[in-house]
């Protein structure tokens, strides 16, 4: 037998601490809260992506009375991302969160599925993606890529 270790390295920084884009992207993320449909739950998911074509793309939690039918924002930003920019690659995902039930302080990562789309389009476009992560106020997460968040993730070389 052998043993494997896995290493999860998160940035942690105050919002001021980070670079001007960055905490523009972070506000784009707040603001695209603003857009979710949350009726049952009440909690609402923002994302914003910066591409490296200079455009800024968001998304927001869509909840639905029957659960599983329910679409994150990560993939509703991603896929507005592609419609709108097929080429664009994706530099950095910000992610926030914000409750009308409760005062939310400590980021939220995303759901393993979500985490395994992140993770296929990194591998579509060859190149990783920094996340970005923070709740309504407090701390920011920065990861860099999602391998951070998804070790021995599951991946087309696996069907070829």
């Amino acid at each position: 037998m052998r043993r494997m270790h896995l290493k999860t390295e998160v940035q942690v920084f105050k919002k001021e601490e980070m670079e001007k884009a960055e905490q523009a992207l972070l506000e784009a993320a707040l603001q695209a809260c603003d857009q979710a449909y949350a009726p049952y739950s009440d909690f609402r998911v923002g994302v914003a992506l910066s591409l490296d074509n200079g455009h800024i793309v968001k998304g927001a939690n869509q909840e639905n009375a029957a659960y599983p039918m329910c679409i994150c924002a990560e993939p509703v930003a991603l896929s507005n991302a592609k419609m709108a920019f097929p080429a664009a690659k994706i530099l950095t995902m910000a992610i926030r969160i914000k409750s009308g039930r409760q005062k939310i302080s400590e980021p939220a990562a995303p759901c393993g599925a979500c985490r395994q789309m992140i993770s296929e389009y990194e591998s579509r476009q060859q190149a990783p993606i920094t996340l970005l992560l923070q709740a309504e106020e407090g701390e920011v997460y920065k990861i860099e890529g999602i391998e951070n968040l998804l070790p021995l993730s599951f991946n087309g070389t696996f069907l070829t």
